[in-house]
């Protein structure tokens, strides 16, 4: 799926990535036509209802990406956080996630463990250009027999350390080999996104998420150039968490699901997402 992926990025248009945190999340922006899945560390954590903050293992997040890739025929983008360690670790990991079929990762350059970006008052440290660059040549080196693409993230925006050291390390880790530069933000307007993508020498295309300023639309993005990827990083959990609140509310409240079995999805639905239809044309065909 790596070459799919490198193939989209190539043609011009927007790459728009949907969070996932598990098969069945990953199946639905699959069928909302999404273009890829972002394996999403944020939505694995809150899933196993612990901070995004690199409590989860490498295992235990290869094992998800793995059991996603399995399901759908999209390509998948694994967010890495850190990369579990320094360089070598990284190169180890990559491995992983290549031959499990990841069509790209994404590294980033915080200190491990990680304070999840948006969260307020929170721990952003970053490591030194060169060390990340080292990170960024590993996982280069360790993607390069599965064409892997490797997506450099720059957290500089984040730790208030302004554009112009963002736009410092961007350089640097595209000179490493970098594929792509994620630019991260948590300012509440698009502004400093703007700013930072009209400086941008376009070494390499660049890829937001723009989770903490939603009013920058995909026209609004494909406007401003540069931009060749777009990720809806926690969508899938955040609306989950929404749907599930109201159901599980009227449930208790009404005595009973008589007032909320014809406003959620059918068994019938959930049959065929797990596509049960297969199965059993299968079992006709060969159990015997």
């Amino acid at each position: 799926m790596a070459n799919v992926l490198r193939d989209k990025i190539a043609g011009g248009g927007l790459v728009t990535l949907m969070a996932a945190h598990n098969p069945l999340s990953a199946r639905l922006a699959e069928e909302a036509g999404f273009d890829g899945i972002w394996a999403s560390g944020f939505e694995l954590s809150a899933a196993y209802g612990v901070p995004d903050a690199s409590l989860l293992s490498f295992s235990q997040h290869l094992d998800m990406t793995r059991a996603i890739i399995e399901q759908i025929g999209i390509p998948v983008v694994a967010d890495l956080d850190t990369g579990y360690g320094n360089a070598i670790n990284v190169g180890h990991v990559v491995g992983a996630y290549a031959r499990a079929g990841s069509a790209a990762v994404v590294i980033e350059d915080k200190t491990f463990p990680k304070d999840t970006s948006l969260l307020a008052g929170a721990r952003q440290e970053l490591i030194r250009v060169e060390e990340f660059q080292g990170k960024i040549a590993a996982a280069c080196a360790a993607g390069m027999g599965h064409d892997l693409v490797v997506i450099a993230r720059t957290e500089a925006l984040i730790a208030d350390l302004g554009i112009e050291e963002a736009l410092r390390r961007g350089a640097a880790y595209a000179e490493a080999g970098a594929d792509l530069l994620l630019i991260h933000s948590k300012q509440k307007t698009p502004d400093e996104i703007v700013a930072f993508t009209a400086r941008w020498g376009a070494q390499i295309p660049l890829v937001i998420v723009p989770t903490a300023y939603p009013d920058l639309t995909e026209a609004k993005v494909r406007a401003l150039g540069k931009i060749s990827v777009v990720i809806y990083a926690n969508h899938a959990v955040r609306a989950a968490v929404g749907a599930m609140r109201e159901v599980f509310a009227a449930i208790r409240r009404d005595g009973g699901i008589h007032k909320v079995d014809k406003r959620i999805a059918s068994v019938e639905d959930i049959f065929d997402l797990q596509r049960v239809a297969a199965m059993k044309a299968a079992e006709k065909k060969y159990l015997r």
